[in-house]
């Protein structure tokens, strides 16, 4: 079990944050709260002393203090901040430090993750996305946040996570920091290297840098609509994270990025080309327009394999008899892209009801894959509508299964792959 710092900012949010510690607690590692100066309006620290037995900071001065920010550092093999403010993320992401949060987080040496919490507005601010930008190259984690109600009473992105997914993404990065191969932990990590550990397959964020500068990569994402009256149609449970992920991780290695998206209610992520579709048709013409000019091809669409075979310009009406709805085949999008490659890195998603790695790999040889990510969307923490997700790396020759992972280090994992593959093949834009 681990030492867990809790890092609770000055939100409305905060009052999650008692249950999240609870949780970890509950989990069986230890939690020390820490809470910044506007946090004390919400809770206190006796409300997290309480739940999980141990002694809560929020005072820098208090007597007998000492450099208790590095003493907790040190002491920590991970931290967690929830709710993150849109001041606490500018505050880490520039150096600063106002209060005891701001002071534990900058002497961590060990993994952040943050749950960010805010008005969407803020959220959406050009600076704040740059920020959370800024920590992703440094190597922390986000987890969230959500599209929901907010404390205005508007709804918008800027919710926290609740505190079970929280609590997923924390036990995903302990389980990957403790695999084999894994980075230094906090107590290894030098004083020349203070993000030892972090980033996803246990490479510190850093390292990776802007490895995918000069290429062109196009990623899909969300599920498709396939209409079947004015009124209704045939989609599936694809709510597009991973896809969107993929963008945001290639985007944040140097990449020229295009998301081809079907309908999601995520916003749109700053510094990606983004192309919104209904339709398999729409998405197969769009990649089509984008994919001549790419180097890699990431397609975590969960594309309709089917669609009606007529369409009608009139709601149908209810009748006590039967319905028989016809149904003909979808273009395959990930099909006819393999049939136009040349030099491309080409990767697809196998999202079954078990795991079955020679299914995987069939598919890899059938299509002219690259790379199958496979993943049983029947795991706790694996699939749909959550922020964690448990997949294996299949190729010709190997299947990487990957412990339980927040979606972006699951993201960093698959461009790791494609790196090494474009590596491989020496070729970029300026050689073609």
């Amino acid at each position: 079990m681990a030492n867990l710092v809790l890092l609770v900012g000055g939100g409305v949010a905060a009052y999650k944050a008692v249950d999240l510690a609870s949780r970890l607690t509950k989990a069986g590692h230890r939690v020390r709260a820490v809470l910044s100066q506007a946090a004390g309006r919400f809770v206190t620290p006796i409300t997290f002393e309480a739940v999980t037995g141990e002694p809560a900071l929020a005072d820098l001065w208090q007597p007998g203090g000492g450099e208790a920010h590095i003493e907790l550092a040190r002491w920590a093999d991970a931290m967690v901040m929830a709710p993150a403010t849109a001041d606490l993320i500018g505050q880490l992401a520039h150096g600063l430090a106002r209060d005891a949060v701001g002071t534990v987080a900058l002497a961590s040496r060990g993994p952040v993750v943050l749950a960010p919490a805010m008005h969407h507005a803020m959220w959406a601010h050009p600076a704040v996305q740059e920020n959370v930008a800024r920590l992703q190259s440094f190597g922390y984690a986000f987890v969230g946040p959500e599209r929901g109600r907010l404390a205005s009473g508007e709804e918008g992105w800027g919710r926290m996570t609740e505190p079970a997914e929280i609590a997923l993404a924390v036990e995903a990065l302990l389980a990957r920091r403790a695999a084999p191969g894994a980075g230094a932990g906090a107590a290894g990590a030098s004083e020349e290297s203070p993000l030892a550990g972090r980033g996803a397959s246990g490479r510190p964020g850093a390292e990776r840098g802007r490895d995918l500068a000069g290429r062109r990569v196009v990623v899909t994402a969300g599920p498709t609509q396939e209409p079947l009256d004015p009124i209704r149609f045939l989609t599936n449970r694809a709510s597009g994270r991973m896809g969107f992920a993929l963008a945001e991780a290639a985007r944040d290695r140097g990449a020229d990025v295009t998301l081809v998206t079907g309908p999601t209610a995520l916003p749109d992520p700053p510094g990606v080309r983004v192309v919104r579709v209904r339709t398999a048709v729409e998405m197969r013409d769009a990649v089509a327009a984008a994919f001549d000019g790419c180097d890699a091809f990431v397609a975590a669409a969960a594309v309709a394999d089917y669609r009606p075979a007529r369409y009608s310009e009139r709601k149908l009406k209810k009748s006590p008899e039967p319905m028989a709805l016809e149904l003909v085949p979808n273009p395959d999008v990930l099909q006819e892209m393999a049939e136009r490659k040349r030099h491309q890195v080409l990767v697809g998603f196998a999202a079954e009801t078990e795991e079955d790695v020679a299914e995987a790999r069939a598919k890899l040889r059938r299509k002219r894959l690259d790379l199958v990510v496979l993943n049983d969307v029947t795991k706790p923490g694996a699939g749909f509508d959550v922020e964690t997700n448990r997949v294996t790396l299949v190729s010709e020759d190997s299947a990487e299964a990957l412990p339980i992972m927040t979606k972006r280090e699951v993201a960093d994992a698959i461009w790791d792959a494609v790196v090494l593959r474009l590596g491989a093949r020496r070729t970029t834009r300026a050689e073609r």
